[in-house]
């Protein structure tokens, strides 16, 4: 039975560590930027213009490898779980819903869901530790 969060583990590090390496290295297309005066490109603006987008695609990345390695997925998972609540928070709350009505993004955001949710299942254990129980 491990065989499945690992095969989840593996499958959702090599997702952040390839989304947080092609903003550094433009190795896949680009989706097509949001209107610049709406509130998701106003975000998108701030984020970039300070900087920050970059320190959450290195976040991507290091919590990436860290979930895919089964010692450290639980750790992983501190650092991506806050960073995958941001995108569903985005595609909720900035563009208002509108970018999961393509079935990429929300395919995409639904097998990282689903691939999160195993891992974290999987290591309950570890999760009720931390939580005091």
């Amino acid at each position: 039975m491990k065989l499945i969060p690992n095969i989840a583990g593996v499958l959702l590090g090599l997702l952040f560590i390839v989304f947080g390496l092609t903003f550094f290295f433009h190795f896949m297309p680009e989706p097509p930027a949001p209107p610049a005066d709406s509130a998701a490109g106003k975000f998108f603006f701030a984020l970039g213009s300070t900087g920050y987008l970059k320190l959450v695609k290195l976040l991507e990345i290091i919590g990436g490898v860290l979930v895919a390695l089964p010692v450290m997925r639980n750790i992983g998972m501190l650092i991506l779980g806050p960073i995958l609540v941001n995108i569903w928070c985005f595609h909720i709350f900035l563009t208002g819903g509108a970018s999961l009505k393509d079935p990429m993004n929300a395919g995409i955001m639904g097998l990282i869901t689903v691939l999160a949710l195993i891992v974290i299942v999987s290591g309950r254990k570890a999760w009720c530790g931390l939580l005091g129980r």
